[in-house]
């Protein structure tokens, strides 16, 4: 009997050192970083781009209500619910105590391409750096050096209230081990220079596979099923397909997608709605170019059919979304 406990105590304390090993934070080494003179013009491109403001300025109501009190003031405050739990968005504005005031350009890279906090804390994927990842260093630093020019606000907000095992925060470095490399996006060679920035702008900043594309039970995006609609993770209805096919957006031409990121108008002239709106008013603050070559990657994406099927009740929902 003994012989067993202490060969159950050893394989624990194996599983222990195994996973304190396998979730240990990933950070940008500082040498990473180029010698770049931060243009605060392009950080509130990608800012806007990001959407920064939908999920960290201030609800005008209640914690998840879309409409914001002021875009430039990033107390956060907003909540997501989910499965899992609900995600307290935090304040990012250059608050020394309550938002990143103290970060650096350095921590603030590692938080965006790899997940990681100040003082090795993992933050999970409702804030999506496995999309921000992809953005160039160059980009990151002229947000960062954005950001430090609005307001400095104090403003602590909630912990997530998460149920377990998520709320394990260090289990998130076996999520990161999976999906988090930190790479910057590689432009194509065999596409045009317009595809090859709507490809960045949707997969970096803009971060659009992250609501239109289906997870695994890990809360990975499924690959070959990218963009190609999901469920919504707050349970209302679904997030609508946008690849080229019969199920998405495949009968739009690029000029159909241009006016719908400009106006909030589809081709069959129905309008925009719920959480599609704030991304759309985004949008339409970004140069025609940016949206046209939005629109031009979109129309290059694989062919797929919908990746959730849809009740009618989901179908009615998503038309308030789409």
């Amino acid at each position: 009997m003994r012989r067993a406990l202490l060969f159950l105590v050893g394989l624990i304390a194996i599983g222990a050192i195994g996973f304190y090993g396998l979730t240990m934070p990933v950070t940008v080494p500082a040498s990473a970083l180029p010698n770049h003179t931060s243009v605060i013009d392009n950080g509130k491109v990608m800012f806007i781009a990001g959407g920064c403001a939908e999920c960290h300025a201030k609800p005008i109501g209640k914690c998840d209500d879309l409409d914001i009190e002021d875009e430039t003031v990033l107390v956060g405050g907003r909540c997501l619910n989910t499965d899992v739990g609900t995600f307290y968005v935090p304040n990012i504005s250059p608050d020394a105590e309550t938002g990143i005031g103290n970060w650096t350009t350095l921590d603030f890279v590692s938080a965006m391409k790899r997940g990681v906090a100040p003082g090795g804390v993992h933050l999970y994927p409702s804030f999506p750096y496995t999309s921000y990842q992809r953005m160039t260093y160059a980009d990151l630093i002229d947000l960062k050096a954005y950001l430090d020019t609005l307001p400095a606000v104090r403003n602590e907000t909630p912990a997530h209230t998460l149920r377990f095992p998520y709320n394990i925060r260090r289990g998130l470095g076996l999520f990161q081990r999976l999906y988090v490399d930190g790479k910057t996006f590689a432009p194509d060679p065999a596409v045009s220079d317009e595809v090859n920035r709507g490809a960045y702008l949707v997969r970096g900043p803009g971060h659009c596979g992250e609501c239109h594309s289906p997870r695994n039970a890990f809360g990975g995006i499924i690959a070959d099923e990218a963009f190609a609609g999901a469920k919504n993770p707050d349970g209302k209805g679904t997030i609508p397909n946008i690849t080229p096919s019969a199920d998405g957006i495949g009968d739009w031409s690029e000029e159909d997608i241009v006016y719908l990121l400009e106006t909030g108008s589809t081709p069959d002239f129905d309008v925009i709605g719920d959480t599609m709106a704030p991304v759309q008013e985004n949008m339409e603050k970004l140069s025609a170019k940016d949206r046209e070559a939005i629109a031009a990657f979109l129309k290059t994406l694989p062919s797929r059919p919908n990746a959730v099927q849809k009740s009618k009740t989901n179908a009615d929902d998503e038309d308030d979304q789409s």
